[in-house]
């Protein structure tokens, strides 16, 4: 009776864990669905979106699905990016703007920097209507660096000298120099009017204090969430709304291993590049990349 009940504990704690493993990957990859707003309540809403963390390609996809349920839900009026992210990828940080651009075009959009929008995260919020910041927030560093594989890997035969590369060093400076141009240009865009840094000063890539960025034209104003989501309100001219909110998890690899009947939830993110494969990748980013020990880092 005892080996019963034991085995029965086993069989439905090992159950449990498989259940959470599965409630895990739920939560990850499962597609949102806005919650419908209270009868009792307003009928018009705000949402607020976080924008946080490493800009990747699988994040930039769950975050493009997110605002085109923002835009297709007739409640929803306007929407606040709230921001915490010191850029990623160059291609991402494209992807995340024109998904920015796009709803901006549709609804009011503002966004709230929480700690930092660097790089390609700055890229992705410019096309918003009003940017806040805190006084200590740290906003800018546009341009753009590439990660150089400098050797070949062992086992590597190759057609031509520049297969699995982009080329000469000459030709990744050349990339770099018209992604750099190209962040330059849609910051004019989008801030010519309010921002007072000319374009070498721009290009040089420095980050600033959000009180600088108010200062600089980088961003509009200092304030807190709530001062974004009442800007968002009025821009929307919304006299009574709702709030509402979703977080946009980061993606990546879920291993699921088991052993001795305990199963083990484990992510391994790939921030940028590709697994396995030693190629340039071009950054939009606020600091070193992880994964560029062993490689020859180009930036503008």
């Amino acid at each position: 009776m005892s080996t019963d009940t034991d085995a029965t504990g086993r069989s439905l704690a090992t159950y449990g864990i498989v259940v959470v493993a599965a409630v895990l990957i739920g939560t990850v990859l499962a597609p949102y669905a806005w919650g419908v707003l209270a009868d009792d309540g307003p009928s018009n809403a705000v949402a607020v979106v976080d924008i946080s963390g490493s800009i990747t390609t699988d994040y930039v996809d769950s975050l493009r699905d997110t605002l085109r349920d923002v835009r297709s839900n007739e409640s929803i009026k306007a929407v606040v990016l709230r921001v915490d992210s010191p850029g990623g990828s160059a291609a991402a940080s494209e992807s995340l703007y024109m998904a920015v651009d796009k709803t901006a075009q549709e609804m009011p959009v503002v966004a709230t920097v929480d700690g930092v929008s660097a790089s390609g995260s700055y890229y992705g919020i410019v096309p918003s209507d009003r940017i806040f910041v805190k006084p200590a927030s740290m906003v800018g560093s546009v341009g753009v660096y590439a990660t150089v594989p400098t050797t070949i890997p062992d086992g590597y035969v190759r057609s031509g000298p520049d297969k699995g590369t982009r080329g000469t060093v000459d030709d990744v400076r050349h990339t770099v120099e018209q992604l750099k141009r190209a962040f330059l240009d849609t910051v004019y865009a989008h801030r010519g009017g309010t921002i007072s840094l000319d374009r070498e000063q721009l290009a040089y890539g420095n980050v600033y204090t959000g009180t600088e960025s108010v200062s600089n034209g980088l961003a509009d104003e200092i304030g807190s969430r709530d001062s974004a989501i009442a800007s968002a309100a009025e821009q929307a001219g919304l006299d009574q709304y709702a709030i509402v909110e979703r977080e946009t998890q980061q993606t990546g690899i879920i291993l699921l291993s088991q052993s001795n009947g305990t199963t083990t939830v484990r992510t391994r993110n790939d921030p940028f590049g590709y697994r396995g494969v030693e190629t340039t990748n071009y950054l939009m980013l606020w600091g070193q990349p992880a994964n560029a020990s062993g490689q020859e880092v180009i930036g503008r």
